[in-house]
């Protein structure tokens, strides 16, 4: 009777823990059996092994489990039919204890906030050529546990692409491959704080989340005032300094030449380490390319940079070029983090980049944006004219500076189903009577929705 369903897979095959205590037969595997269904951890409808499967996983006689089988089907716990083996039979069950829901986000019709690419445009086709081209290929020793660097290939291709499109002093021995940007950002606030670090000073805009990592950590974040130049470098304090210089976010300024070299002044003349987080330095459409503030000084300032941007935050990688000084500290901090972050991925991705696939989507990707967000300063120039544009040169969003309340505009949107967010969501420390803006992201949406969010766009700056 076990046995009908012995030419499924799943009935041959599947693993089924039963805690026998003490003896083994038929009595206490109908017991185990029982408990098993009647506390819910066999569902109704699931498969259970054959009875000769199950006896030689438990080590008992084959009688012993086609009887406690047989008995469990007279008791209707389970069901037998031919062809289809052993089942847990659908029964009556008892109203789960209310649990008090987590709290759900709410869902809106079309999302505009800044933060996230068009995921439709992830090159899927390509991403799985490269995927096939490098895991043949890989060393065995690839799929075990290895550099907390992360993968040699990846870091030699990761070395040559920065080099040559970001301008970073990159040394393959010194990169390190993180589980997302915000890995990164937890593993040197740790050793800041490890070696003495008190206080961060960070842009007076900027993400919460980022905040938040930097105090997890037992740092203190201190905003720095930002302008039409970028941060006020003069007023940077503390042990080290978190900055977006080639595209602040969420202003869209980057940081003027006279404003970088004091920034690198300042860590040089107080020991104090440099952040550069370019999370979308490869997306620039009407100036001439910002160069990573590393080059400056690589022993005073950390780059980290990203392919949630670039590419998609589901891949979760993201890499560090760390100061010699540094990078013992790190990858200690890094072991007990997680050891190591994924391999495959990181393989995929060095082939993806040395076979000119990232090069090539990044272009499309530049241009693609570029036409969203021309399409956006045209579209307000005509239906919201009283709206200045501001932060349109890089990126994937622009600033709006509004003729009204910032956050009634957010919270009107929102009743129509828009999310769209104000400045103010992005200032360290909350100023309603300040700068009256909305940070406005043009990444997000796919293509079909593109042109129903702009439109209820301009109906709420209409108003």
């Amino acid at each position: 009777m076990g046995d009908s369903g012995a030419n499924s897979a799943t009935a041959v095959g599947a693993d089924l823990h039963l805690d026998l205590a003490g003896r083994r037969g038929r009595g206490e595997l109908v017991q185990a059996l029982h408990e098993s269904i009647s506390s819910g951890r066999l569902a109704p409808g699931t498969r259970l092994p054959s009875s000769r499967t199950l006896a030689k996983d438990l080590g008992v006689a084959r009688n012993t489990v086609a009887d406690a089988y047989g008995q469990l089907v007279a008791e209707g716990w389970l069901t037998a039919r031919q062809g289809s083996g052993t089942e847990v039979a659908s029964r009556e069950t008892p109203s789960p204890v209310p649990r008090t829901p987590l709290p759900e986000a709410k869902k809106f019709r079309y999302d505009l906030t800044p933060g996230t690419p068009d995921l439709s445009t992830f090159p899927r086709g390509e991403w799985l050529a490269a995927a096939r081209k490098a895991l043949p290929s890989a060393p065995n020793e690839a799929f075990g546990y290895g550099d907390p660097r992360g993968r040699i290939e990846l870091r030699r291709t990761l070395a040559d692409y920065l080099a040559r499109a970001r301008g970073v002093r990159a040394d393959p021995e010194l990169i390190l491959v993180c589980s997302g940007y915000v890995q990164a950002l937890s593993l040197l606030g740790a050793v800041l704080r490890a070696q003495g670090a008190k206080s961060l000073s960070v842009e007076e805009f900027g993400y919460d989340l980022h905040w938040d990592v930097i105090r997890s950590r037992g740092l203190e974040p201190v905003p720095i005032a930002v302008d039409e130049h970028g941060v006020r470098a003069e007023l940077l304090s503390g042990e080290a300094a978190l900055l977006t210089p080639a595209h602040q976010m969420p202003t869209g300024v980057p940081l003027a030449p006279h404003r970088r070299t004091a920034a690198v002044e300042w860590a040089r003349s107080t020991g104090a380490v440099l952040i550069e987080d370019d999370y979308d330095g490869e997306f620039r459409y009407d100036r001439q390319t910002v160069g990573a503030l590393q080059a400056l000084d690589p022993e005073r300032v950390v780059y980290t940079g990203t392919a949630s941007k670039s590419l998609a935050p589901g891949l979760r990688l993201a890499w560090m070029v760390v100061p010699q000084r540094l990078m013992e500290p790190v990858l200690a901090a890094k072991r007990t983090a997680d050891l190591q972050t994924a391999t495959l991925d990181q393989l995929t991705l060095a082939e993806f980049i040395a076979s000119g696939y990232y090069d090539r989507h990044v272009r499309r990707s530049r241009l693609h944006y570029r036409r969203r967000r021309d399409r956006l300063v045209e579209l307000l120039a005509v239906r919201a004219p009283g709206v200045r544009v501001a932060g349109i040169a890089a990126g994937m969003h622009v600033l709006l500076d509004v003729p009204g309340d910032a956050q009634d505009m957010v919270d009107r949107a929102a009743r129509q189903g828009l999310q769209v967010a104000s400045l103010d969501r992005y200032r360290f420390t909350s100023d309603p009577s300040a700068r009256q803006a909305l940070v406005v992201g043009y990444g997000t949406p796919p293509d079909h929705s593109y042109a129903g969010a702009l439109d209820l766009l301009c109906q709420v700056l209409s108003v």
